[in-house]
């Protein structure tokens, strides 16, 4: 028999206790005894034993095995997957099959034979690490039920976004964990899905959490998860998201939101490699990929103290910065048709698509919702419309394009004319078309007024 395996012994006989250690310890891991049954839960939580050997009848009650069955509705009312093998002298087939019924894994007949011991031991061991692996596969499958199996969309053929997919693609054979920064709705959440579907671990689990939603109290047992009775509502063990995601991917968002303590306790679980659950003190390994992001300036947050120099270089081998929506230029209406036909197929609506006045509108916007706002905007513009082409009054933005400066002021017309230049230019990327489309004269004459300028 292989040495492996923790054994917790309970019996009121200590000669009983003396002899099973000694033959039990060159075949086990591990062998803890104790005389009193009050002491089990204690075991139980602190040893963490792979088999119990519980004695049936202690000094109380000698003959009819209550005390025993007691014990194992104790114990099966800590862990419903305990193994549990009886041992008793007085043994009959009544109380075998009472104890079976009850949850006993097996009967061991005092005295007993060593051989036939051991095997039955072994057996239990292997039956507990079997009833383990089925418990975290069943985990693993609760966590990645509705988890996307197709390779995310991701829109954009300006500059500022093939750059996001160049370096996602040069990224596809590494393991290096990632941080994603960019402002709120420009779809971090979508980079991350990508970076995991073209990388080794691509058929691992992705699994998220927002930290800007969980609660610090929350914080260890999301991450980290917990036993049965670790807190008050802890009615069973469940794995933390690190447990979950091994093997694959965590995507942990809006890091920047974590307190000091909760960024101490992930530097710790990531150098190791390993995290305790709540109410355990059994270290399990995992191997995760971290892949990060925030809208926050980590950078100023570590010069005013309030985010951690080591976390992040332990977070950031590589940082991916998503440009903003209104940085995007003509993406705006790439993105506006792909939510159109979406939404217009959702609502059964029979829209064609947007006249010439509404893209304009659209391109003019300053978008600080960014994608999301968009994404929004053309769902409320279609789910209201009443015209087979989206006009600009099928759209509320109410939000000015930029914030008013002193020279909103001027006047002069050269001035002005030189201004609108330059932010058509910068809001289609440089594309001298669709700026000249965005204001309105034809190719030839913007070439000439930018030579003019000296654009």
């Amino acid at each position: 028999m292989e040495a492996k395996g923790k054994i917790l012994i309970v019996d009121d006989n200590e000669d009983v206790l003396f002899a099973l250690n000694l033959l039990l310890e060159p075949y086990v891991e591990k062998v803890k005894v104790t005389t009193r049954p009050s002491r089990i839960e204690h075991f139980m939580k602190e040893f963490e034993p792979d088999v119990i050997l519980l004695d049936m009848n202690f000094s109380r009650d000698a003959i009819s095995g209550q005390e025993g069955f007691d014990c194992l509705e104790q114990i099966l009312g800590i862990d419903p997957e305990a193994v549990v093998l009886f041992m008793t002298a007085y043994a009959d087939t009544e109380k075998a099959v009472r104890a079976i019924k009850a949850g006993a894994t097996d009967f061991i007949p005092k005295p007993w034979e060593k051989e036939k011991l051991l095997a039955t031991l072994s057996s239990a061991i292997k039956l507990r690490q079997s009833r383990r692996e089925v418990k975290q596969l069943q985990d693993r499958v609760e966590a990645l039920s509705g988890q996307d199996k197709e390779m995310p969309l991701m829109i954009g053929q300006s500059k500022a976004m093939q750059e996001v997919f160049m370096t996602i693609r040069q990224l596809s054979d590494t393991d290096a964990n990632i941080l994603i920064l960019g402002e709120n709705g420009t779809g971090k959440d979508l980079v991350a899905r990508s970076l995991r579907f073209f990388s080794p671990r691509q058929q691992g689990p992705f699994i998220t959490i927002d930290l800007g939603s969980v609660p610090e109290s929350l914080f260890e047992s999301e991450l980290f998860g917990y036993e049965k009775g670790a807190f008050t509502d802890a009615r069973k063990a469940k794995a933390g998201r690190m447990e979950v995601a091994s093997g694959g991917t965590l995507f942990l968002d809006e890091i920047g939101n974590l307190s000091m303590s909760m960024q101490s306790k992930l530097l710790t679980a990531i150098e190791k490699k390993r995290i305790t659950r709540l109410g355990s003190t059994k270290n399990i390994p995992i191997d995760v990929r971290f892949v990060c992001a925030t809208n926050a300036d980590i950078r100023q947050m570590i010069e005013e103290g309030n985010f951690r120099q080591d976390l992040l270089y332990r977070i950031n081998t590589v940082e991916i910065h998503i440009p903003p929506l209104r940085e995007r230029g003509e993406d705006v209406l790439l993105l506006a048709d792909h939510f159109l036909k979406k939404y217009a197929h959702k609502y059964k609506k029979e829209i064609q698509g947007l006249t010439r006045e509404a893209k304009q509108k659209l391109m003019k916007y300053n978008w600080p919702g960014n994608v999301r706002e968009l994404q929004h905007a053309i769902e409320r513009a279609v789910i209201l419309t009443k015209h087979l082409w989206l006009k600009p009054e099928d759209f509320m933005l109410t939000t000015p394009v930029e914030k008013k400066s002193p020279l909103d002021e001027i006047l002069n017309l050269e001035e002005l004319e030189l201004r609108a230049i330059k932010r058509a230019l910068k809001q289609c990327a440089g594309n001298v078309s669709s700026a000249a489309e965005l204001l309105g004269i034809t190719r030839y004459a913007l070439y000439r007024k930018m030579e003019k300028n000296k654009l």
